[in-house]
């Protein structure tokens, strides 16, 4: 797992106000953290290769942040914090134009999966949410006091995983069961592993920021060609990042499809390709750090159905102070909060953000 640089916001990270700017990257990690459910759920032949069990890195949450989290659901309910990290050090280097250092973590879902099994809801954090960081522990030991109006995305790379779990749970008063987090590059080797994924496009697009140049009709896209994909938004309407969540979603339906087609079960030889980079970029909670554990747990959650599953932005509104940044939008906020809490219906009025519209 790539170590955690400090990283301080730039100009680049500042939110556009065009389109429905905080959520461009949950298109793609939505997709991955599927991807990591339905694999698992075919998880008998994955077990049986214990070599790639060391693949999958843990981190131990609970000894982390001790005692000072919310009770659990009352229910069988479950919720999953999922993690894009998007290094661009190593092999990521090489997959963007963009010069950025360090590990950062722009995209954080909270999944919802309530009791029953049957339909999950994943709520997306905007990356540029002031929140309260509460006090938190590195994983060398020492101590990060508490901060205001902090950077969301900021937690990750300034104190590191445990500490976004912790901030979640409080800005929240949801507890997380379990921790997942998908190493941007992972996301490559995965399509490649798999044999590439074929969309559709009724339009020419080519974007000199994400490098993809593609004509209109139906292409098989490579990893390379995938990530430049999700990452695309220049190249497609008004530039906004309206274009680009269209897009998001469009790949992860085909991406899920291909999943689905893969005979798993019946190709051991694939099975072991798909699953070694697949938990290469995977880093969990030490209750998951194992294929049998996610095995399980993936085939606990075999009821789910990916595409019933609702994708909710936390409502959030301007900051009066910083127009540039986001913050809870209430009553909102607390609505969607404690509908989670509870594992009951979310109210329509709790997904409306003022930041975008209402919409």
């Amino acid at each position: 797992m790539t170590t955690p640089a400090a990283d301080s916001p730039s100009t680049s990270d500042r939110p556009s106000r065009r389109g429905a700017p905080r959520r461009r990257r949950t298109g793609r990690w939505i997709l991955l953290s599927l991807a990591v459910l339905v694999l698992a759920g075919a998880g008998t032949a994955y077990w049986l290769y214990s070599g790639i069990d060391g693949n999958i890195k843990g981190v131990d949450i609970d000894r982390a942040i001790g005692d000072d989290r919310p009770e659990k659901l009352p229910t069988s309910g479950q919720n999953i914090l999922i993690l894009g990290s998007d290094s661009r050090a190593g092999a990521n280097a090489k997959l963007d134009n963009a010069k950025v250092s360090g590990a950062r973590s722009d995209t954080a879902l909270v999944m919802h999966i309530p009791e029953g099994r049957k339909k999950a809801v994943a709520i997306s954090i905007p990356r540029d949410t002031l929140v309260t960081r509460p006090e938190c522990t590195k994983a060398d030991g020492s101590q990060v006091a508490s901060a205001k109006r902090v950077m969301f995305n900021s937690i990750y790379s300034q104190v590191g995983p445990a500490c976004v779990v912790k901030t979640v749970e409080q800005m929240s008063g949801v507890r997380m069961d379990h921790y997942v987090e998908i190493d941007f590059a992972g996301f490559k080797d995965l399509v490649d592993a798999i044999g590439g994924v074929t969309v559709t496009v009724d339009q020419d697009i080519h974007d000199s920021s994400s490098g993809l140049n593609i004509t209109k009709g139906t292409h098989r896209l490579d990893g390379t060609q995938s990530l430049q994909f999700v990452r695309t938004r220049h190249g497609i309407g008004d530039g906004s990042d309206l274009g680009r969540i269209g897009l998001q979603q469009q790949f992860m339906i085909a991406l899920l499809g291909e999943i689905q087609k893969q005979d798993l079960l019946g190709s051991p030889v694939k099975a072991y390709k798909i699953a070694d980079k697949l938990t290469a970029a995977l880093t969990t909670d030490s209750e998951l750090a194992s294929l049998t554990k996610l095995a399980e747990f993936g085939r606990s959650l075999n009821g789910v159905n990916p595409s019933t599953m609702e994708t909710i932005m936390l409502p959030v509104a301007y900051d009066k102070v910083d127009p540039n940044r986001v913050v809870a939008a209430e009553p909102q906020a607390k609505t969607l909060w404690k509908a989670i809490r509870t594992d009951s219906t979310i109210p329509e009025s709790a997904k409306r953000s003022p930041a975008t519209g209402g919409n």
